[in-house]
């Protein structure tokens, strides 16, 4: 039997080798993706061999992860429950595409993942595959095995696999668009996290005195140009990621509901992720029209929680997305933002696409605005709301919050 399994080198799914080696007898076959994370994938690879892997695949896939998920996450102002810009949770789905794309090119019969069953990567993975390829057998070892720290620490012992020396009690997953940071002291929701679980970030309490300023220009809806330099989209969030962690940028801290229904601390570090998404949404506030953007908050968030939940495949994104694409071919123009100490605020913006018009903005003589028009736009804005109150509503103002009339 041929299984594929998702390796990342880490303890997890370095016993999850063994694991289906034993249980299944079976011929593993691992697959590291490269998403931008900094990991020596060769050591991975040589790792993964001693332990007696059939193949490795190490596959470089930071191109297609930004173009085909960043991108889009960009465009629908991609924030789970307001906060979590979707890091992980927009690897899982071609992590999921390239085990099943292996799988057919090898002939095996089954995929295997290291996701224990408390987490949301599970379900990310598992409902692409189906997806995808539904005759192939998923494996999960460490779900089915009910493994705890210490008995892979145990197990790992056992069989000579080599267990991964840790400075630090944090379990850490990142690429590209975001860093997550859980375990150790961080399972305390009162307690800040330590300074030592950032590394993208810098304490904006030791941040720079000045604020920084940085230019993104926006074409179709994504960042093209940071601070006058033409960029790849892929180095642009390398540079940003850089920039704005020197100011204290990025930092998520925030209680997140899970798929699986656990409520649970999360942090992370998304400096780049944050900045463009916040010069995203303000230059949206410029070229669109209020009707796109109170339906398009709507569908943004929709976005999001497909995403988060593992639906990548599903229609409806899909859908979401035509909707999404239509509103950006006129997301063009340039947002200056403010890095100090820890935040980020867009203080300026201009587009060629602009509904914004001094003329009718201005409070001075010149404007072109017809206050006299007001008068008949708040009868008619109002008409229902007066007929409503006077035929069946409150007959009196609730002055002083007592239900009374004022001469009572």
């Amino acid at each position: 039997m041929k299984v594929v399994l998702a390796y990342s080198g880490g303890l997890d799914t370095s016993v999850a080798i063994k694991w289906l080696q034993e249980k299944y007898n079976a011929n593993v076959i691992t697959v590291t993706l490269d998403v931008g994370q900094i990991e020596n994938f060769k050591a991975i690879e040589e790792k993964a061999k001693a332990l007696g892997v059939y193949k490795h695949y190490s596959i470089n896939a930071v191109d297609e992860f930004v173009e085909r998920f960043v991108a889009r996450a960009i465009k629908a102002n991609a924030l789970y429950q307001g906060k979590y810009p979707l890091a992980s949770a927009l690897s899982r789905p071609l992590i999921a595409e390239k085990l099943v794309e292996v799988a057919l090119k090898e002939g095996a019969e089954a995929v295997a993942h290291g996701c224990t069953g408390k987490g949301n990567d599970q379900v990310r993975i598992e409902v692409t595959v189906k997806a995808l390829a539904p005759h192939l057998k998923i494996i999960a070892p460490i779900r089915e095995w009910g493994l705890t720290r210490d008995k892979e620490i145990e197990y790992a012992k056992k069989k000579g696999i080599p267990i991964p020396i840790k400075d630090k009690p944090y379990s850490i997953d990142q690429n590209l668009w975001g860093r997550s940071i859980e375990c150790g002291p961080l399972e305390d929701p009162y307690a800040e996290p330590p300074e030592d679980a950032f590394e993208w970030t810098v304490s904006p309490l030791k941040a720079p005195n000045e604020p920084a300023y940085v230019t993104l220009t926006f074409e179709g809806g994504l960042p093209t140009v940071l601070n006058g330099v033409e960029m790849k989209l892929k180095d642009l969030i390398i540079e940003l990621n850089r920039l704005a962690g020197r100011h204290g940028v990025g930092r998520i801290d925030h209680i997140e509901d899970r798929v699986v229904g656990i409520k649970s601390r999360e942090v992370y570090e998304a400096p780049a992720a944050v900045c463009i998404i916040e010069a995203h949404k303000d230059l949206e506030k410029m070229t669109l029209t209020r009707h796109e953007l109170e339906f398009k908050s709507m569908v943004d968030d929709k976005w999001s929680r497909l995403v988060y939940e593992g639906l990548w495949c599903d229609p409806l994104r899909e859908d979401l997305d035509a909707l999404i694409d239509k509103t950006q071919e006129r997301v063009e123009g340039e947002v200056r933002l403010k890095l100090y100490k820890g935040t980020v605020m867009a203080v300026g913006r201009k587009s060629p696409r602009s509904l914004y018009e001094l003329d009718l903005a201005t409070y001075e003589e010149w404007s072109k605005f017809d206050q006299k028009l007001a008068k008949g736009f708040i009868e008619l804005w109002g008409l229902q709301t007066y007929l409503a109150r006077s035929r069946g509503g409150r007959a009196e103002p609730d002055v002083g919050g007592k239900g009374q009339s004022p001469e009572h």
